[in-house]
């Protein structure tokens, strides 16, 4: 595993240090009831074990995205962000959003397909690591605009490891540099 000292923290994604670490959760969904479908998902986040808080951002609708880009056609996400303050290992954490995915009916046939709710775990405190199973930050967070701008929405001081605060990284997306 490829792991990094960030800030003099071990960043080991499979710790099992019980302090508290605040994690970053984007949910999005394009099919079904996706406002119920995102509701229910932060209140599934709310009762895994060893979370102390959620907070959620409101909704957000964006343009689906795939492997080509950006398509009108398809139908819209709805997205959110959420905070989540937890002692669960990212490894951990990760499992437990598979999870909480496939209760609410996802299917993973397609890449970036249509789907009932998508849970991606964007960043887990200050960790920075390259592991093949789980990579963190999110390697495509700095580029979307529909995680960046909730997020703010409930943490305007937030800072994306290894790329500064959300506000500048969602204004060099928004400038094009």
């Amino acid at each position: 595993m490829s792991r990094r000292l960030a800030e003099g923290i071990d960043t080991d994604p499979h710790r099992t240090d019980p302090g508290p670490v605040r994690a970053v959760v984007a949910l999005g969904a394009n099919l079904g009831d996706r406002a119920a479908t995102l509701e229910a998902a932060i209140q599934d986040l709310r009762r895994l074990p060893l979370v102390d808080e959620v907070r959620a951002s409101a909704p957000v609708e964006s343009v689906a995205v795939t492997p080509e880009g950006p398509d009108a056609a398809a139908p819209a996400y709805l997205n959110a962000v959420a905070l989540v303050t937890t002692r669960l290992a990212p490894s951990l954490l990760m499992a437990f959003l598979h999870r909480i995915e496939t209760r609410h009916g996802r299917e993973r046939h397609q890449r970036w397909g249509d789907r009932t709710l998508d849970l991606d775990l964007i960043s887990y405190g200050a960790v920075i690591s390259e592991d093949v199973l789980l990579t963190l930050p999110h390697p495509r967070a700095a580029e979307r605009d529909f995680v960046l701008q909730p997020w703010l929405t409930i943490d305007p001081d937030a800072e994306l490891p290894g790329h500064g605060r959300v506000d500048a990284v969602l204004d060099r997306l928004r400038s094009g540099s």
